[in-house]
């Protein structure tokens, strides 16, 4: 047994490294660190199996600290148990090119399982990275052979209880009964504001009860032997567990503790000498960590590492038993791609009639996941309408783990920070499916998602005013703007079949960042590629589908997704007519924009300024590839509820418009 003396001191260095630091940087938040350092302690050092000598491994436990904010507790954790994360990193907290900035960035810190600090995010995170761990245990795991099998720990707060996200998660986590992930909720009964009690006076235990959650109260947060207890309880139960541990907020500080003070300025030097003297902590120096607390979180590293040597025996027998399996396996967890995937991808036949976007991306998910079982995903109620249901596998539930569709249900901010979560889970490959207007409902986790470079796929159906009669309210027009002005985001919007399978491509080859797919509700035709490019040139983002008329182009039409055919047809029209022109579809902004300077002219010849662009959203970022000369036939207006056709005509898309416009541009030279 560990010396309570020694626990002590352990758990007021996790307190002062961090305080220290936010004084230091003159900016941060000690208030939960301080607060919540003794429940972080019993975590890391009586349960969490982890080796801070390869934060990778596959089977280490996670942590969550949801509540970003409180980064500099995570921090204090990494550098105290041996992670490379120097003292120099935390004195220099928050500061440029440091690897501790006010939030935790996954992919940025060793050890920082996710990005939080948007409130409610990590708790999904989680909830993500438990379906992941259920899932490939169900799919790799053997009888004598638990090649996966770890928890999912975390610190939540107030704030995160109370964003709507995490009521989402908690709610679908209840349902699927995720018994290996374990949450400790901070709570200290303060916000920024004050008290909870101006806002939040909820039962939270009976709220997560009716949840399905294993819940569980503690009245002292700092109380080491009743959260260890807890924690042990937790995972004896079959159902996600909630431990409500009272706390206080910047416990320590002479007049701040208990008080929204605590929250998120520095304690000032008063403060904080007042602070470690009520707690017998030496003033000096700043940064203090007593030789055997360093020896005490520093065990991590051999205790860790034995974890590891241990499982990797089990894996090294497993590999002799199921080498198929273990093949498999070592495959997906670098996120590569089984050999010949590509070979799979579907091509279509030209039809005048065609087929929604939605429709042939159902057929090539369908076809890849076959191929891909690294691939799983789901939508937020919308299975028969996003058309991304896998024919070949049951939906991952309590009895069926293995299952690779994900009923959501209505939660699209959860289903976002959830794909998020698994993401960044080695071996699966998450997309998260919903309406292209309510990609506004989880604009958050989409964000994070580009911020994190993790691989999470967005599609996005019923696209434009081209979803027809449910009128305004269901008709993206600002959102393709929206999209993509996310840094990091690639946003894809395919003109036909051939052209959604190679958006899929993309997608699938994508290892640093997401990728949003969108795709229409209705019909558009199959290009003949005989007659015009390969779609292989959506990969570059933009690229000429023909030069058509028999002499050099004197006009350039540009398009995406279901308004390429306006161009097309308003192309042939002006080559009858004798004029030279370019098509060009241009389905990903961003892909074009990472080809050569030189490609990029070839596409647009800077000498052929008279172009016209064509896309049923805003005119938002188009002037850049038409120019001052150009013109374009956008929507920057809400649309109407009527048939798709008739919104078209009446909102001026059609090839006559386009013709139209076409002339008048040729007549101005």
């Amino acid at each position: 047994m560990i010396a309570r003396a020694l626990e002590a001191k352990a758990i007021n260095c996790l307190r002062f490294l961090s305080a220290d630091a936010v004084q230091n940087a003159n900016s941060g938040h000690p208030g939960l660190p301080m607060g919540a350092a003794a429940i972080a302690y019993t975590i890391w050092l009586r349960h969490l199996r982890h080796n801070p000598k390869d934060p990778a491994w596959l089977n280490r436990d996670r942590f969550v600290l949801s509540g970003g904010h409180g980064s500099m507790l995570l921090y204090s954790l990494l550098h105290l148990s041996g992670y490379d994360l120097g003292l120099d990193e935390i004195k220099n907290f928050r500061q440029w090119g440091s690897r501790t900035p006010g939030h935790p960035e996954y992919g940025l810190t060793p050890g920082v399982e996710t990005t939080t600090g948007p409130l409610g995010q990590g708790f999904a995170n989680g909830v993500g990275m438990a379906i992941a761990a259920q899932n490939l245990a169900a799919r790799f795991n053997r009888p004598g052979f638990s090649i996966i099998q770890h928890w999912i720990y975390g610190l939540v707060t107030d704030g995160d209880l109370m964003e709507g996200v995490a009521s989402e998660a908690a709610s679908l986590a209840g349902h699927l009964r995720l018994g290996n992930l374990i949450y400790v909720y901070d709570d200290n009964r303060i916000s920024i504001d004050g008290s909870t009690e101006l806002t939040f006076t909820e039962d939270r235990a009976q709220r997560f009860a009716a949840y399905g959650w294993h819940v569980q109260q503690i009245e002292d947060g700092n109380d080491v032997e009743s959260v260890d207890k807890a924690l042990e309880k937790a995972k004896q139960d079959e159902r996600p567990s909630l431990i409500l541990a009272r706390t206080v907020i910047g416990f320590g500080l002479p007049t701040r503790s208990g008080t929204a003070k605590a929250h998120g300025e520095p304690p000032g030097e008063d403060e904080l000498e007042g602070a470690k003297r009520k707690l017998g902590w030496p003033l000096e120096p700043r940064f203090y960590i007593p030789e055997d607390v360093a020896v005490h979180f520093g065990a991590a590293v051999e205790r860790g590492g034995a974890h590891q040597r241990e499982w990797e025996e089990c894996l090294a027998s497993y590999r002799t038993h199921h080498p198929e399996l273990a093949s498999d396996l070592a495959r997906a967890l670098t996120g590569q791609l089984p050999d010949g995937w590509e070979d799979s991808l579907p091509v279509f036949e030209p039809s005048l009639k065609g087929m929604a976007t939605r429709v042939s991306s159902g057929k090539v998910i369908n076809t890849l996941a076959n191929q891909i079982l690294d691939l799983i995903g789901g939508s937020a109620d919308l299975h028969p309408s996003t058309k991304t249901w896998i024919e070949s596998s049951p939906a991952f539930a309590r009895d069926t783990p293995e299952g690779r569709n994900i009923h959501y249900g209505v939660r699209e901010h959860a289903m976002g920070a959830i794909v998020n979560g698994m993401a960044t889970y080695p071996g699966v490959i998450p997309f998260g499916a919903t309406f292209l207007v309510f990609a506004d409902y989880m604009r958050p986790a989409i964000r994070l998602s580009a911020l994190s470079h993790v691989r999470s796929i967005w599609v996005f159906t019923h696209d434009s005013i081209g979803l027809g009669e449910d009128g305004p309210t269901h008709q993206p027009v600002e959102h393709f703007a929206a999209l993509r002005s996310i840094p990091n985001l690639v946003v894809v919007r395919p003109c036909d079949a051939n052209e959604t399978a190679e958006a899929w491509r993309v997608a699938l080859l994508r290892r640093d960042g997401p990728t949003a797919l969108l795709f229409t509700r209705q019909d558009v035709p199959t290009l003949d590629r005989e007659e015009y490019a390969s779609a292989r040139g959506l990969a570059k983002g933009a690229y000429i589908l023909a030069d058509i008329g028999g002499r050099a182009p004197e006009i350039l039409l540009m398009a995406t997704g279901s308004e390429v055919p306006l161009i097309v047809e308003a192309g042939q029209r002006l080559a009858e007519a004798g004029h030279g022109v370019r098509l060009v579809s241009f389905p990903s902004w961003e892909l074009f924009e990472m080809q050569s300077q030189e490609y990029r002219n070839d596409v647009l010849p800077p000498s052929l300024t008279r172009r016209i662009a064509v896309e049923a959203g805003v005119s938002q970022g188009w002037d850049r590839w038409v120019g001052p000369d150009g013109a374009l036939l956008t929507l920057d207006r809400f649309g109407a509820s009527a048939p798709a056709n008739d919104l078209f005509k009446n909102l001026g898309f059609t090839a006559e418009r386009v013709v139209k416009m076409a002339l008048e541009l040729l007549e101005t030279r």
